[in-house]
């Protein structure tokens, strides 16, 4: 316990370090603007619904990461099954909100959105298990047809009624997610992310088929002599990955967009690999990563109103922090000096 802490600290102080030094780069004065990103962060009401709200689909999306890469799926289409799970979810509303009463329409878009995101996963879980294609680059094919296949859909069949723009029709409000303060943004999907992140850590530590999942990302082999189907566990993670990532476009759609667009994500399923990394691809870890990515985002665009830096700022401390997590983790794994390789 007290050396997960202590590696926690050590993460910390390592995230607000880049912080630091990024600010620095950008030639930015580093106590003025880490007094601007605090206050549009955490500031008011405001900025705290804004920093929940952006790290709620980098949340849930970092699960995802996380469920696969523990089985050594090491996805990389987070982004197209979060596109594949909104779109569902848009289909389902398309033809649910004109029959089913909208709270219960509401409860079926984020059904289908798991659906959907757990079988854009599972295609590319089938052709690795089955045919042996690398995931690694399946999940990213997959991304570029998801993200396709939005544009055709937003300017198709799923287009408003009036066809004037490349929109799906709007939501309305009874089949949004919970608002719980009518001037914020701040939705029940918050909290069904974090339950989430508890959940999962549940099935990864506390049940048997979590152990098998991170026995086989560990050693396949002990995996397969005591009797594990490696494959069928690597694909149900898979699934599982997915509909974390669908289930986050879903409550992106129902949360905050109510409608869709091409350009619907903000990238969320890419920026979900950093997140789960440096949540050192724990559950519980992930949720500060999130938390600290989301107040990132939340607090450059109050940064961004007085310099001309904005939210370039996240994406370079997202490289530059994850640069370090892997050197760092690379220099763990040296061999002790004298030893032979």
């Amino acid at each position: 316990m007290r050396a997960a802490v202590a590696q926690g600290a050590l993460v910390v102080f390592g995230l607000v370090a880049v912080l630091v030094g990024t600010l620095l780069a950008f030639g930015l004065p580093v106590g003025p603007s880490l007094e601007l990103i605090g206050q549009g962060a955490f500031g008011d009401k405001f900025g705290i619904a804004r920093t929940a709200v952006k790290a709620t689909p980098l949340l849930l999306t970092g699960l995802g990461i996380v469920v696969a890469w523990r089985a050594r799926m090491y996805n990389i289409g987070g982004e197209g099954q979060f596109l594949a799970g909104a779109l569902t979810g848009a289909t389902i509303a398309k033809f649910a909100l004109g029959v089913a009463p909208a709270a219960l329409a509401n409860v079926a878009i984020l059904a289908g959105s798991v659906v959907g995101g757990a079988l854009w996963a599972t295609l590319a879980g089938w052709l690795s298990v089955r045919r042996g294609v690398d995931v690694v680059i399946s999940t990213i094919l997959l991304n570029f047809i998801a993200i396709e296949g939005l544009s055709w859909a937003v300017s198709g069949p799923l287009q408003e009624k009036k066809r004037q723009l490349p929109l799906t029709e709007a939501l309305p409000d009874a089949a949004m997610l919970q608002r719980f303060d009518p001037q914020t943004d701040l939705h029940s999907g918050v909290f069904i992310a974090v339950v989430l992140a508890i959940a999962v850590y549940v099935f990864l530590f506390r049940t048997r088929v979590g152990f098998r999942l991170r026995v086989v990302g560990e050693n396949e082999r002990v995996a397969r002599v005591n009797g594990m189907d490696a494959d069928r566990i690597r694909l149900g993670a898979m699934a599982l990955s997915g509909a974390l990532c669908g289930l986050a476009g879903g409550v992106e759609y129902v949360g905050i967009a109510g409608q869709l667009s091409a350009k619907f994500s903000q990238n969320w399923g890419f920026l979900a690999i950093p997140v789960a990394l440096l949540g050192a691809l724990h559950p519980l870890a992930v949720i500060g990563s999130a938390a600290y990515f989301g107040a990132l985002f939340a607090g450059s665009e109050n940064l961004a109103r007085f310099t001309p830096a904005g939210s370039t700022l996240v994406y370079v401390i997202q490289a530059v922090a994850v640069l370090a997590y892997v050197a760092l983790r690379s220099w763990k794994a040296r061999p002790p000096a004298g030893e032979s390789e």
